[in-house]
């Protein structure tokens, strides 16, 4: 399981101004520690296609902003993603909720979000790394400097939920 401390600890570390997104299951408690944190501003959004285009402005303007989306609300914002973030090559960093991890076991019904996420990454030419435990955190560091290397968005995934 992933530790929120230690996620908010790597997004602290990387100097964060804004968080943008939608929470969810997964990132439940990792918000609950960024609204208490007097140190990031959170920005929620009714969709995440919403996500992209604040933080492009919010880059524009000078700040340094991150979204935090499940994967199936990246879906949703493909054209949102492409017309913005990616088309004018924002730095940017995406912690990305891996929905249906748990179901590609091979027991029982699979959750296409699963299976469908890492191929969506991969057609998009998103780069990502994967982040299954506290201890793999750093890859928000990686995911960071790998952004600001390509000036383009890079993706930080994790399955289940942060504790």
């Amino acid at each position: 399981m992933i530790k929120a401390d230690a996620v908010l600890l790597e997004i602290k570390k990387n100097r964060v101004t804004h968080v943008v997104g939608v929470p969810d299951n997964g990132s439940r408690v990792l918000y609950q520690k960024l609204w208490a944190d007097p140190d990031i501003q959170v920005l929620p959004v009714t969709r995440e296609g919403e996500a992209f285009a604040l933080a492009a402005g919010l880059f524009i303007g000078g700040r340094k902003p991150m979204v935090i989306i499940q994967n199936t609300g990246f879906f949703e914002s493909g054209d949102a993603f492409r017309g913005t973030v990616h088309n004018m090559g924002i730095p940017l960093v995406m912690i990305l909720g891996w929905r249906g991890y748990e179901t590609m076991s091979g027991k029982g019904a699979v959750d296409t979000a699963a299976t469908f996420f890492e191929p969506t990454l991969k057609a998009w030419d998103v780069p990502y790394y994967v982040m299954r435990a506290s201890s793999e955190s750093c890859r928000i560091s990686d995911a960071f400097a790998e952004s600001h290397d390509l000036s383009l968005p890079v993706a930080v995934i994790y399955p289940g939920e942060m504790a």
